[in-house]
C-alpha cells in the first residue's frame, strides 16, 4: 500500500519540507473545488475570471465588500449563473491572498 510506503519518507522529511508538503497538497486539492474559474495570461491581465468571461473575480469579491447584493451582481452580469459566485466565493477564500493584492493594485489605478 501506498500509505505504508510514503509514511516514513514523509516522517523523514525536515520540518521546513513537511510545510511545503501541505501547502503543495492542500492547494492542489483547494483548487480542485474552484472548477468554473479560469486564469487566462491574456485575458483581464491573467486574474481569476469566471470561465468563458472577461469577469474577474476580485470584481465580484470588491462589489460584494461594497455592498452590492449577489442578486445584484446577477443583474449586473446576465451571464453569470448564481453557481459563478459560488465559484467566485470559494476561489476568493482558498486564494484570498491573489484576491486582496488584485483588489489594492486596482484601486491604485
Amino acid at each position: 500500500m501506498i500509505q505504508k510506503n510514503l509514511k516514513p519518507q514523509v516522517l523523514a522529511l525536515a520540518l521546513a519540507e513537511k510545510f511545503q508538503a501541505i501547502q503543495l497538497l492542500s492547494q492542489k486539492s483547494l483548487a480542485n473545488s474552484c472548477s468554473g474559474i479560469e486564469k487566462t495570461p491574456d485575458v483581464c491581465g491573467g486574474d481569476a475570471c469566471i470561465v468563458g468571461t472577461r469577469i474577474p473575480v476580485w470584481v465580484l469579491v470588491n462589489a460584494r465588500r461594497l455592498g452590492v447584493s449577489e442578486s445584484e451582481l446577477l443583474q449586473d452580469y446576465p451571464s453569470l449563473q448564481a453557481a459563478d459566485l459560488v465559484n467566485a466565493w470559494t476561489y476568493a477564500e482558498v486564494y484570498s491572498q491573489e484576491i486582496e493584492l488584485a483588489i489594492r493594485e486596482n484601486e491604485e489605478i
